[in-house]
């Protein structure tokens, strides 16, 4: 497994994978599948797989321990990339095609309206991520600090959850399976913090035990 993910056509392979929804997106739309209502079909469909690059990306760190594959973290960059790329889309296709550029209208829906308001604050806080996210700013700002940074993706996930759930009003059920998982991960994330912090105390404790 380990050599699988060294290989660079296995990275390939994953970024090509990552485009397969938007490629699907472009074929139904050229095909005119997108039902009655393409616009509100396509911004759907890139703010599902913002939400879902978010959960695959946060799952990283967990898989990587349990199954002990540490090569899984090279492609932790990359899917948090594509987060923001499907998020973009996602922020671009209300711009577009449903305002028309129309900013006192776009204003007025981000002031008036709290899902966009809660949708437009996950948007915000992927951006320094991404614009952080190669090794150069890892340098510059310190791996301690760029790993602080990087934890606005927690808020920028629940935001989203919290977007999608406001945004559907009545049937739930997919907000709240992103929710769940999303529960699920950051409780892992708890655990071994509070796991790592007893262990820290544990070996400072030991030389005075001697």
């Amino acid at each position: 497994m380990g050599k699988v993910l060294s290989s660079k056509w296995t990275k390939v392979f994953a970024f090509l994978l990552c485009l397969v929804p938007l490629f699907l997106l472009i074929w139904r739309f050229e095909q005119q599948k997108l039902g009655a209502n393409p616009i509100e079909k396509i911004t759907h469909t890139t703010g599902d797989w913002t939400i879902r690059f978010l959960l695959i990306t946060l799952s990283v760190t967990p898989f990587r321990k349990l199954l002990n594959q540490p090569k899984l973290a090279r492609f932790r960059r990359m899917l948090g990339l594509f987060a923001f790329f499907y998020g973009c889309l996602h922020l671009t296709t209300w711009i577009w095609l449903d305002k028309f550029f129309d900013l006192k209208e776009m204003w007025a829906d981000v002031v008036k309206r709290r899902f966009i308001t809660v949708g437009m604050l996950a948007f915000v806080l992927l951006i320094p991520l991404a614009i952080t996210s190669t090794n150069g700013w890892v340098r510059r700002l310190g791996f301690v600090r760029w790993q602080r940074l990087h934890r606005l993706v927690y808020f920028s996930a629940a935001a989203g959850v919290i977007h999608y759930y406001w945004l559907v009003k009545s049937d739930v059920r997919l907000p709240l399976f992103y929710g769940t998982i999303l529960m699920v991960l950051m409780t892992y994330r708890l655990i071994a913090w509070m796991l790592g912090k007893s262990a820290k105390r544990n070996a400072a404790a030991a030389p005075m035990l001697k």
